[in-house]
């Protein structure tokens, strides 16, 4: 593992392998992220609990706008953001959360997200508008 902050945060991490994420930057301002469905996230016999899908979005969201800043020394946290659920993401699902900034000013970032179920022929899962704010890593104690 190497000392970039998006190491650092892989690294404290905790939350996102508790609940089995993983994600790969595809370039600065773009991630894929990754989490299959299984029992433990389910809310229903056949579906996952929705604060499943709004974690992986919101983590999708953020390292998209970690990866467009962290070589400024910055990390961000999210403001907020709008999620549409468009189809129940169900037992098995291999779920792809891919997320890009669409816009970066000088703090502030626009970041969308697609979940898709890969498995399900990409079907989309949900969408998702966020915007976060980005600061010095010193002030989240990296």
């Amino acid at each position: 593992m190497g000392n970039t902050l998006i190491d650092k945060y892989n690294l404290q991490n905790h939350y996102g392998r508790l609940i089995g994420m993983d994600f790969t930057i595809v370039k600065a301002g773009e991630v894929n992220y990754k989490l299959t469905v299984s029992e433990k996230h389910l809310a229903t016999p056949l579906s996952a609990h929705g604060g499943l899908i709004s974690s992986l979005v919101d983590a999708a969201l953020g390292v998209a706008g970690l990866s467009s800043v962290h070589e400024e020394n910055k990390v961000v946290s999210t403001i907020e953001y709008k999620l549409n659920f468009l189809n129940p993401a169900l037992l098995n699902d291999e779920l792809l959360a891919k997320a890009k900034v669409e816009q970066k000013g000088k703090r502030i970032l626009i970041i969308s997200c697609d979940v898709f179920a890969v498995n399900r022929n990409n079907l989309i899962i949900a969408k998702a508008l966020g915007t976060f704010n980005s600061y010095d890593a010193a002030k989240a104690g990296y």
